[in-house]
């Protein structure tokens, strides 16, 4: 800030406790100056903390701003300093905080704004930035690749694209230094290849300082003072012929030309190659298979001060008050990386206006925990960024009764009667064999470099290694270990064990005592056992291991088997674990009774940038499970009466279209998906809605990888498809399917809208503290990004909020979603009015007792004598009547919560402000709402005391005056 900045900012709210945040999208359509307008409404909302997309310069046009090009800087696109810090100033005026999202994996490469990577292709092994990505200069298997890296960005095979015209030599008129221009791309020429070319053009004189790059203090500084004389030079009349003329001899357009630009080419540190060469061919690491983002190394100290200079300044400047890590599990030592950042995180605190916070800032890593797997205690980090949560949640309300009957009807139905757990093994192997055939061909060739270093290990083949390393990584049930030179960290063990096991039943004998050794490479025996190169060499291979398995894993699981199983596809989400459908009250009270000991401070999250299908629309779908027989006579039905609809093939007139799997999840979709507001008659709205469900299948078939790919689709079966949906919701021909489709939307909303709010509600009250993602404090119908990304009314939710109606009397209106947005600002309310027991209560489930326990959730959170307790509806289908979300009292009948008389007392109702008793029966605690929100504080349980006190003195007297009397 500056120095009035820092004045006026003594005079404003200290900073207030990390309570809650609401995640925010910037770019060019929504800057920081747009968030600064909405601060107040935030502020209303019960929001502590803004919790911000990558802010950093990304690729022109970034919607998300994870394709980053220089984290050295702001975006341009979303704001300068200057508006950052009206930002800030903005919501340091209500006591609140910014948390910035920070990408350490990896930059966006190709084009030509990133100037890491235009450095690293002019200047190749020798440039300052040549460590800076993952790069393979040395031994990658490819001879033609020794010393340089492979750049897959052409849209054809090389050949073809040097004669096609398109690749051009340019000359950067500004820096004086010549490039290959081809479309949005960049190619920078080696300037010390230009003095030959200079030469060979008959301008010698131009030549010279080219020639003596090499005599300068720097390569850089050589360059750009040669660069810039030849500038000045081409800005003359003879200068600019001689530049023509130049060019001219490069012109791929004739065969001379083209040859002399082939090998000119052929001299640089890069080879370019056709896209397609990528997932076999690519000497460098990137994000998943994604080979426009170029992966960092962080764990080389020059590159973590580098990239996060501007990040830790922002820190120490106090415009920053902590930080969401992307994907650490793509670095070599996610636990390194973790701890250091933690040490200059809080280094760089200590020296913020007003000195060191209390408490350390806040550190959330996104990482996808499997299993029992848990984030390690040891990194120093305050916790993840809530799928976990997210996935615990989503089992609570799905009714497990209805696990057989659906998964009965999608096993007949669909042609893939193979279970979740298969679905990945199935899509690990074809994933490891296409996609990241490049990822894993690299842990392949550092595991041999192991073998070799061993006379006792070197006759172990490559081909031994690819065997057996292909079917531990596909049986893999984890995302990563974070083995190091100590070895497999205890934690990692049994999830190793169970992959070495599983392998072991695919491979042959001999096969078989090649897995020993490479488990014992791969940590089961500390690499610190070894000599320096053998250690090396082995910590490179674990390295390499998990960084395979990794993205293998993301999308394997995510991305393939999520679209191609369905049993409910609301249980196929980032983090989710598909293969279990539901689960007890007992599990989701286990869950939050660990994070409250260990990660008391963690992310708490139900909808995100990356969730597949939006927090209401899988609540609805929860709903579902509650069906089970019901749904499975109603797709039956549906798939009989839509052969009406699909079109007749070119080939032979079969009627064509989804398949029927494709065709079974459409209908979830629709049904999940299908706004509050839109009527079955109203052509505009289904004109748009269609348009998104469509949208959403043309992703899913690509993902699913069946009958359509995103690297080869089958544009024919997705035009089918697509056809196929508009015709179902917006022509007439669909027109009594789609009444009967509206029919259940009808039927199910309601438990889907109560399964909404229980599920916002236990967001924000278990231990951690609530994300809400933009624009879901109404009802969240979104799908899968870029619908989930769409512009958000913030104007009409701000309205909203200016009515501050109770949600007694909002729950008669829920289809508007109001009721959903008083819910989140009445419980972030008391958050900050009594902020301990969330920040530091412990966790009790609470037991019921009477005909309908099961069907309730409920956890008390206490603190130094204040408290919270939640009780809330699960599987409440069956408890609700017509299109109300009350229950009946009736329908509790005798069912109340079973607790002392001491704990019954003292407690208010936030909802009413009333004392309750909670020993009433549940009828009486729910009557008007199908959640209860009670708390108590210091103050209540003192006045509590006295008041039991007066009347045990007063049963004294009474008693006393009674004896009088006898006698």
């Amino acid at each position: 800030m500056s120095e009035a900045s820092m004045e006026a900012s003594s005079n404003m709210p200290e900073l207030k406790p990390l309570l809650s945040c609401l995640r925010l999208q910037f770019h060019k359509d929504f800057t920081l100056e747009d968030a600064e307008a909405l601060v107040d409404y935030f502020a209303g909302l019960g929001i502590t903390h803004i919790y911000a997309s990558p802010l950093w310069d990304a690729r022109s046009g970034s919607t998300h701003g994870y394709d980053g090009v220089d984290p050295t800087r702001l975006n341009p696109e979303i704001g300068d300093e200057a508006a950052l810090t009206r930002l800030v100033e903005r919501l340091r005026t209500h006591g609140m905080g910014l948390i910035v999202d920070f990408v350490p994996n990896h930059l966006a490469v190709g084009g030509r704004e990133n100037p890491y990577w235009l450095d690293v292709l002019r200047w190749g092994p020798s440039g300052r930035f040549a460590d800076m990505f993952d790069i393979n200069w040395r031994d990658n298997g490819d001879p033609t690749l020794e010393g340089r890296l492979l750049v897959p960005f052409l849209g054809e095979p090389y050949g073809q694209a040097l004669v096609s015209g398109d690749m051009t030599l340019a000359l950067d008129e500004a820096t004086g230094l010549f490039q290959i221009d081809y479309f949005e791309h960049c190619f920078p020429i080696d300037p010390r290849c230009h003095a030959l070319m200079l030469l060979e053009s008959g301008m010698g004189e131009q030549a010279r300082p080219f020639e003596q790059i090499e005599e300068a203090v720097s390569l850089e500084e050589g360059a750009e003072r040669a660069g810039l004389a030849l500038a000045e030079h081409v800005r003359t009349h003879d200068g600019r012929a001689a530049l023509d003329t130049l060019l001219a001899r490069y012109n791929p357009e004739t065969p001379e030309g083209a040859e002399r630009l082939h090998v000119l080419l052929e001299r640089q540190h890069y080879r370019l190659a056709w896209w397609r060469t990528a997932n076999d061919s690519l000497n460098w690491r990137r994000f998943f298979d994604i080979t426009e983002l170029g992966a960092l190394r962080v764990d080389d100290p020059a590159v973590f001060a580098q990239t996060h200079v501007y990040l830790l300044e922002l820190i120490e400047r106090g415009l920053v008050d902590g930080v969401r890590l992307d994907h650490v599990d793509g670095l070599a030592d996610p636990a390194g990386y973790c701890r250091l950042l933690r040490a200059r995180v809080d280094e760089a605190a200590t020296r913020r206006p007003g000195g060191a916070p209390e408490t350390p800032l806040p550190i959330f890593v996104e990482k996808i925990l499997e299993g029992n797997e848990s984030l390690p205690l040891d990194w120093g980090m305050t916790g993840t960024t809530g799928y976990e949560f997210m996935n615990v949640v989503s089992k609570l309300q799905h009714d497990a009764q209805g696990e057989a009957p659906l998964k009965a009807l999608w096993q007949s139905l669909s042609g893939r009667a193979h279970s979740f757990e298969k679905e990945v093994i199935r899509a690990r192997r074809e994933i490891i064999d296409t996609a990241l055939v490049t990822e894993f061909e690299r842990a392949v060739r550092a595991l041999a470099d192991v073998a070799r270093h061993d006379p006792m290990t070197r006759d172990t083949t490559p081909a031994m290694i690819r065997r057996v390393l292909r079917e531990l990584a596909v049986q893999f049930p984890i995302y990563r270990t974070y083995a190091d030179d100590q070895g497999l960290a205890p934690r990692d063990e049994n999830f190793f064990a169970h992959a070495v096991a599983a392998a072991r039943e695919a491979l042959t004998p001999p096969d078989q005592s090649v897995l020993d050794q490479i488990y014992d490479w791969l940590g089961g025996d500390a690499p610190a056992n070894d000599d320096e190169p053998g250690c090396r060499q082995k910590r490179n291979a674990i390295v390499r291991f998990a960084q395979l398995t990794s993205p293998l894993a993301a999308k394997a699981v995510e991305d393939t088997a999520g679209y191609r199983s369905a049993v409910l596809i609301s249980r196929n989400d980032v983090g989710f674990d598909g293969a279990h459908f539901a689960c007890s009250t007992e599990d989701f009270h286990r869950f939050n009774a660990w994070q409250a000991r260990h990660f008391p401070g963690t992310m708490v999250t139900t909808a995100t940038h990356d969730h597949k299908r939006g927090e209401d629309v899988r609540a609805r779908l929860a709903a579902l499970s509650e069906w089970g027989d019901r749904w499975a006579e109603q797709v039956r039905g549906w798939l009989t009466a839509s052969s009406s609809l699909r079109q007749a093939g070119d080939d032979d007139g079969t009627p064509v279209g989804p398949s029927t799997a494709e065709e079974m999840m459409v209908y979830q979709l629709i049904v999940g998906a299908w706004p509050l507001t839109l009527s079955p008659d109203d052509a505009q709205g289904l004109e748009q809605f269609a348009t998104r469900i469509a949208d959403w299948q043309e992703k899913a078939l690509r993902e699913a990888k069946l009958n359509s790919h995103w690297l080869y689709p089958d544009e024919t079966h997705e035009r089918q498809c697509r056809e196929f949906v508009m015709t179902l919701l917006t022509d007439d021909r669909g027109a009594a399917l789609r009444q009967s489709i509206y029919d259940v939307v009808a039927a199910v909303s309601p438990t889907g809208a109560l399964n909404a709010l229980v599920q916002t509600l236990l967001r924000m009250t278990v231990p951690g503290f609530p994300d809400c993602y933009q624009g879901t404090e109404r009802w969240d119908f979104s799908l899968v990004d870029p619908d989930n990304r769409r512009p958000v009314d913030f104007n009409e939710r701000r309205e909203q909020l200016t009515q501050n109606r109770p949600m007694i009397e909002l729950i008669d209106h829920w289809r508007d979603g109001r009721i959903k947005q008083a819910l989140i600002t009445q419980v972030l309310g008391l958050r900050q009015r009594l902020p301990t027991p969330f920040l530091h209560g412990d966790y009790q489930p609470l037991d019921f007792e009477g005909e309908r326990a099961g069907q309730l959730v409920g956890f008390t959170r206490e603190y130094e004598g204040r408290a919270i307790m939640v009780i809330a509806t699960r599987h409440g289908g069956s408890l609700l009547e017509g299109d109300t979300l009350c229950i009946d009292a009736s329908r509790w009948g005798n069912t109340r919560v079973k607790t002392s008389n001491e704990d019954a007392q003292g407690w208010q109702s936030l909802v009413t402000g009333q004392a309750v008793n909670v020993q009433v029966p549940v009828s009486d605690l729910m009557s008007s709402l199908p959640f209860c929100v009670l708390f108590r504080d210091a103050a209540t349980v003192t006045s509590h005391a006295e008041h039991a006190r007066q009347a045990e003195t007063a049963q004294e007297d009474a008693a006393q005056g009674d004896q009088m009397q006898s006698v």
